[in-house]
């Protein structure tokens, strides 16, 4: 009988491998602490596990160690107020919504929200209004949440208390937020922006998106883990905001997060800031420099310029999006006849790990811990996959399409109640029933099927497929059950 492995010897295996990360977190490992003078904190981990102790301050009460790094940041980011999160950006997203919205209250929100905001409306019984973003058609991905739509929201729904949009998203798409947060502050409602994804962008010179502290949304939360130097699991909220009372989002972030923060998440957190106050010119063009590179090359290895003679299609970049994050390396494989899973199964082979794939959709996650060599060689590999005359074993026939597995989000024409009264039925016997719990692949996180919508085919069919095809799919038990109500209502707004 095989022996499973434990998690510290995966993870051992993992390290011992030296793959290349195009994944979370943004520090790629050890090499950018060591290389910047860090390498005595990691020597001494361990030691440094602390708890509340005489002059190591409280998270929750921070007048000493912790106050000075918050402090760092509110400069970083140009802001009144930055507060630590050890709980993810999860933890400031629920924070934030259950201090601006009252139990029972409404709050608009993009369709394409993380589940951390469907977690929040779970703990204070608040209805979701949603806007829903842009469809790229030619990739079946989500683009941004215009404007209008959050006005139309606005208009139709005066109760609600609070916007929250997602920006960028997970492809890296970013939505207009100095637009939306006048729309939002004219209608006198606050505006939280979950900018998780999107923690560099303050610090990118040119050629980026404006950062949304720059923007005038009175919350942002960052997942500085993800693209920035910290460990995983910690982040950054800023307020920057009168609208938004500070002692009620203290009391929530407190009610949220643990009373045994770890002192390791924040010191990397302190890690982050000195390396951001300290290096953070130099580290941010040598990340501008790569991708220019990375882009220059890729686009010359996609359209087969080296190739004798030119064979086309090929694999294909997502570029020329307004507003769009470019860390966020997007690969289209359609063009091989392959699905994503099957190129990231190339990429895994060659010891190159990807962040996410969705149907013909690969996506590498850049950090400020990628070093040359790591575009170098993942350029190396795509070039070998992109020009390969006869397909490797996991590669389809020729002539055969892979199945996709993008289901673009569906603007419902009703919305129903969340059911108060919940059952757990199998997936295949779920047709016509409102879902009462999100039911989210993971990553990204973003559910498919929310609460207060109903449950159809095509919903079902996709969620059989992600599962078939190995997919972590949330909101499905071992036994493919998931929880759903009657549809019963008033209905929550007709949409169009």
């Amino acid at each position: 009988m095989k022996k499973e492995l434990g998690i510290t010897e995966f993870l051992l295996q993992h390290a011992d491998s030296q793959p290349v990360s195009f994944h979370t977190p943004g520090h790629k490992g050890s090499h950018l602490y060591r290389r910047l003078g860090y390498g005595e904190f990691l020597d001494k981990i361990m030691d440094c596990d602390l708890t509340e102790i005489s002059g190591s301050d409280n998270l929750f009460q921070s007048e000493g160690i912790i106050k000075a790094v918050q402090d760092k940041y509110s400069d970083l980011y140009g802001v009144s107020h930055s507060y630590l999160l050890i709980n993810g950006s999860s933890g400031g997203i629920i924070a934030s919504i259950l201090a601006t919205v009252p139990a029972g209250g409404q709050l608009i929100m993009a369709r394409n929200s993380h589940k951390s905001v469907f977690n929040a409306l779970a703990l204070a019984g608040i209805q979701p209004v949603y806007a829903y973003p842009e469809l790229i058609e030619e990739y079946g991905i989500s683009g941004e949440v215009n404007c209008s739509e959050i006005e139309r929201c606005l208009t139709e729904n005066p109760r609600a208390s609070a916007v929250i949009v997602t920006s960028p998203n997970y492809y890296g798409v970013c939505s207009d937020i100095v637009a939306i947060a006048e729309t939002v502050h004219k209608h006198g409602k606050v505006l939280i922006v979950d900018q998780a994804h999107g923690a560099h962008l303050k610090f990118f010179e040119k050629n980026m998106p404006k950062a949304a502290e720059e923007a005038g949304p009175d919350i942002v939360i960052n997942s500085i883990h993800k693209t920035l130097a910290s460990f995983t699991q910690s982040a950054v909220l800023n307020l920057n905001s009168e609208r938004v009372d500070r002692y009620v989002l203290e009391d929530k972030l407190q009610c949220i997060q643990t009373t045994s923060p770890s002192y390791l998440l924040m010191a990397s957190l302190d890690i982050n800031a000195s390396i951001l106050e300290n290096h953070g010119q130099i580290l941010m063009a040598e990340w501008a420099e790569n991708l220019d590179y990375f882009y220059r090359r890729a686009l010359e290895i996609f359209a087969q310029g080296e190739s004798v003679p030119p064979r086309q299609p090929g694999l294909k970049l997502l570029t020329g999006l307004r507003d769009f994050d470019r860390s966020k390396i997007t690969i289209d494989s359609g063009g091989l006849k392959i699905s994503a899973a099957q190129l990231e199964a190339e990429l895994i082979i060659d010891g190159i790990i990807p962040e996410f794939t969705t149907g013909n959709i690969l996506m590498l996650m850049t950090g400020i811990g990628n070093r040359k060599e790591d575009y170098e060689k993942l350029l190396s590999t795509l070039k070998k996959i992109n020009h390969r005359d006869r397909p490797r074993g996991c590669f389809c026939p020729q002539g055969d399409t892979p199945l996709s597995m993008t289901l673009p989000l569906q603007r419902q024409v009703q919305l129903f109640d969340i059911p108060e009264s919940r059952m757990r039925v199998p997936l295949e016997e779920a047709e016509g029933l409102v879902c009462a719990s999100p039911i989210s692949p993971y990553p990204p996180g973003i559910p498919i099927i929310c609460p207060g919508e109903k449950v159809n085919a095509d919903i079902i069919a996709y969620i059989k497929k992600l599962r078939d095809a190995g997919k972590d799919v949330i909101g499905v038990n071992e036994k493919g059950e998931i929880t759903v109500g009657e549809p019963y209502h008033h209905a929550i707004g007709e949409q169009e």
